[in-house]
């Protein structure tokens, strides 16, 4: 047979132009609109380039534009958070990156785009193309990989598909924002050839496929010798994004990024986001009537928000770019059972197999009569990351439930084998009263004087965060009767954002004149506020009285709310005690599955790691359970890398991701064989952290210097000459693969792509015969790399250059076209600031992981 890969995506890819759907609507209609505005008052024209909420722009009536609508991703759609609606809870990006399938990236699109249309939604923010730099960024879960590469054809893939159906894409976060600590304050230090061929070609190849809207980031840049802040990246946005790429869509501010006036308007920038409020409004209007902002620039900004209201549907007279669909059909409920089957799939086929020694798994339903399923996140599996990807799922798949199902025969026992969380867990509703006896909370909303302006009974006490409308209310004091049913030490646990005083039964355990603003929702400290804690030693069931004094946090534009965690840790057995249990469990099981990974307090927006430890005892568990039963399948339940020292210690390993909502049922669709885990590393994973070619990405003194250039990721590891513990690209599977031929063309393999032109080709094909000799039907991940003539010390040892996904019959095999862009072999030259073609016999090579490869073959290039 002959499987034909999805082509590359110009320029990293081949040169295409805009996919169909993409293109701009006739400009003509746009003039028009354009005429129109430029007859409504300058400020009409100016109020609709700052938000007129947190999540919408304002309409002009006299124009026919209704408000445009913008919501978080990319793991959901979570929509303006006024809804009620729940959200499809997608894989972590990292996840479905592990699949290097575009095929399946313009599935999640389509899913996202339906997803918008029920949430009323017209532009998602998504995909992150941000690269992976050091392991231990906060938001490495909600990036694609550490590959330029792979990060934009699969990025690519995803905008189009979801473009196609009249759903904008913002793509995120422009540029070189691969850090959260200080995010708002750093400016990123990179030389101009690493940053043309590194960390902007994703962003570059996923313009030339016609993105609408690009969200700048918080972070500055130093490039081309000029520091350019947040949203006035002169250089950036007007010379090279809008001139020399002719981006004609619109760049949206990061939430509350936007400091200036007169430098933001000027530098680039096309809407500040959120509202109302912030530095434009009047003070634009004043900079344009002082001759400070040209109103030519005012003009542009408002062409291109017209152009990106007309591209959504949301200009009169023009329905969108919606394709071969209907734009007014919603998409299925996330519960749907069409969505349940994809989010499942997508999960599973995510899933890496790091190790599986002597073919343990697929595991026999048919063979087994007891399982242990031990770990903490076995018990709550931790299904998405912290911050603004967070979306509220309609389920969350429960393993246990799920293994049970899968194994009909088998007794499933479930052990936790220890607490991995530092905080306690939140109290639920039937823990809390209020002084009357009302299952809640009693929040009174305090004036400056301490007058109760309003009371209400607070239904959930898991999700303290509420806003406070009345302007007069400056403080909330939130009383609660906690019950404390069992013998022993209770923690309550009470952790206010800002200012505070907290009190148990009348003794204060915590208090804080620091008042705080904004800056809490930039850096996710809200998330993780200072806890104050009250050990209690109970004999007899009683309820203490829990009362918290919080500030009004006035957060600008994101509004005035409270926020506060309430937390109950209920005495127990010791860990000491549940390591005992789960090893018990195990040695009595005909096969022990251990769940261990990251959770919420680990992986968020908003920080960064401190190292690549597992929490907790987790690595103590594993050891003693695989000594106790041999057949051990270790599941690591992680968005970003951790160390794994026992890897090679157990009978198998899995790298479940973050998988969404299906958590269970996809798990055991891999345990079981009912779906192939065909994923592959999208990243390195460390065996010692000493290792890391960047260990962090920490500012100092203000900067961060990208000193490793171009060798970023597993190129670094190449350069170093580092052993990682899997690298780049791995993943076994459970097929098993020979390479058979390597054969080069030059200039062939046109792109059939949905949605590409026919007649484009690629700058060079490497057709790869594989047979797949194991006796199960699998998919392999088809991977080329390119290696410089005469191992040119200025370029990496081997880059990423195609690949290409295959499905082959147990025994059978494949041709593989894995086409390669003519940008693959190029580089920037900074002399000449232009692409060049370095002359000279490249060596390419093909296989199954950035180390394991197979086949190779010269290509030359002539001068």
């Amino acid at each position: 047979m002959t499987a034909t890969t999805a082509p590359d995506v110009h320029p990293l890819g081949t040169e295409a132009g805009p996919p169909a759907g993409a293109e701009a609507l006739p400009l003509a209609d746009i003039d028009e609109a354009m005429t129109r505005a430029r007859q409504l008052p300058l400020e009409t024209r100016v109020a609709l380039l700052t938000g007129a909420t947190t999540w919408t722009l304002g309409e002009i009536a006299e124009i026919g534009l209704r408000p445009i609508t913008l919501s978080d991703g990319p793991v959901g759609v979570r929509g303006t958070g006024e809804d009620g609606l729940p959200s499809a809870q997608l894989p972590a990006p990292s996840a479905t990156a592990a699949t290097w399938d575009e095929t399946l990236q313009r599935s999640i699109a389509r899913l996202i785009a339906g997803e918008a249309r029920r949430k009323g939604v017209d532009v998602v923010l998504a995909p992150v193309v941000n690269l992976q730099r050091s392991p231990v960024g906060g938001r490495h879960f909600e990036c694609l990989s550490e590959d330029p590469l792979l990060t934009a054809r699969l990025g690519a893939a995803f905008v189009a598909s979801l473009q196609e159906r009249g759903i904008a894409a913002s793509v995120k976060h422009f540029v070189a924002n691969e850090t959260e600590t200080d995010r708002t304050q750093y400016r990123s230090r990179i030389d101009d050839r690493t940053f043309r061929e590194v960390y902007l070609a994703p962003f570059e190849a996923i313009i030339d496929a016609g993105a609408w809207t690009v969200m700048a980031a918080y972070n500055g840049v130093s490039y081309g010798g000029v520091d350019a802040t947040a949203t006035g990246h002169g250089p950036l946005l007007n010379d090279l994004l809008k001139g020399e790429w002719g981006f004609d869509g619109v760049v949206v501010s990061d939430w509350l990024a936007t400091r200036d006036t007169v430098g933001s308007a000027l530098g680039g920038l096309d809407l500040v986001m959120p509202g109302p409020g912030g530095p434009w409004g009047a003070h634009l209007v004043q900079a344009v009537g002082d001759g400070l902002v040209p109103e030519a620039v005012l003009d542009d900004k408002v062409a291109r928000i017209l152009l990106l209201a007309a591209r959504v549907g949301a200009l009169s007279g023009h329905p969108g770019q919606v394709g071969a669909y209907d734009a007014s059909e919603a998409g299925p409920e996330p519960d749907d059972a069409e969505v349940v089957a994809f989010l499942t799939e997508a999960a599973a086929r995510s899933t890496v197999v790091l190790r599986n020694d002597g073919g343990i798994l697929p595991l026999d339903p048919s063979g087994i009569r007891r399982i242990a399923l031990l770990g903490h996140n076995a018990v709550q599996p931790f299904t998405q990351g912290g911050g603004s990807a967070f979306v509220s799922a309609p389920h969350i798949g429960d393993p246990l439930e799920a293994l049970r199902a899968a194994f009909p025969g088998a007794s499933v026992e479930l052990a936790r084998g220890g607490v991995t969380t530092v905080g306690a867990p939140s109290i639920p509703l039937e823990g809390v009263r209020t002084p009357d006896g009302t299952a809640g909370i009693l929040v009174e909303e305090l004036d400056a004087g301490g007058a109760v302006r309003s009371a209400h009974v607070l239904a959930d006490p898991a999700l303290i965060w509420f806003p406070i409308e009345d302007d007069a209310v400056v403080r909330v004091r939130l009383t609660a009767d906690v019950l404390l049913e069992a013998s022993g030490e209770h923690a309550l646990e009470v952790a206010p954002v800002g200012a505070h005083d907290v009190r148990v039964d009348g003794a204060s355990i915590g208090s804080s004149d620091v008042r705080v603003g904004a800056e809490v929702v930039l850096d996710s400290s809200y998330a993780n506020p200072e806890t104050r804690t009250a050990h209690l030693a109970i004999d007899d069931p009683r309820a203490v009285r829990v009362e918290v004094d919080a500030q009004v946090v006035d957060a600008d534009a994101y509004g005035r709310f409270v926020r506060v965690h309430l937390r109950h840790r209920t005495p127990g057995p010791s860990i000491d005690e549940e390591l005992d249990a789960a090893v018990a469990a195990a040695a009595a099981a005909d096969v022990a599955v251990v769940v261990v990974g990251t959770n919420p307090e680990t992986e968020s927006e908003g920080w960064d790691r401190p190292d690549l430890a597992l929490p907790g005892r987790q690595n103590e568990l594993v050891r003693r359970v695989a000594a106790a039963n041999p057949r051990t399948v270790v599941v690591v339940n992680a968005g970003a890398p951790v160390l794994l020292p026992w890897l090679d210690d157990v009978a198998a390993v899995l790298w479940w991701w973050l998988p969404g909502q299906e958590a269970g049922a996809s798990l055991a669709a891999v345990l079981t064989g009912a779906i192939e885990p065909s994923g592959r590393l999208p990243w390195t994973l460390p065996a010692d952290e000493a290792d890391v070619p960047v260990p962090h990405g920490r500012p100092h003194a203000g900067y961060i210097d990208y000193t490793e250039g171009v060798d970023v990721g597993h190129r670094g590891w190449d350069r170093l000459e580092r052993t990682p513990a899997r690298e780049f690209g791995f993943g076994l599977g459970f097929g098993s693969w020979r390479y058979e031929r390597l054969e080069l063309t030059s200039g062939t393999a046109p792109d059939t792509t949905p949605g590409t032109t026919s007649d484009t080709h690629a700058f060079l094909t490497a057709r790869v015969t594989i047979r797949n000799t194991g006796d199960r039907d699998a998919r392999e991940v088809v991977q080329v790399y390119l290696e410089a003539p005469g191992g040119d010390p200025e370029r990496p040892v081997r880059w990423l250059a195609g690949f290409a996904v295959a499905d082959v019959a147990a025994g059978g095999s494949a041709s593989v076209d894995v086409p390669i862009a003519r940008r693959s072999f190029e580089t920037w030259s900074v002399d000449r600031s232009a692409w060049i073609l370095p002359s000279g016999a490249y060596r390419v090579r093909t296989g199954r992981s950035s180390r394991d490869l197979r086949l190779a073959a010269p290509h030359t290039i002539a001068d």
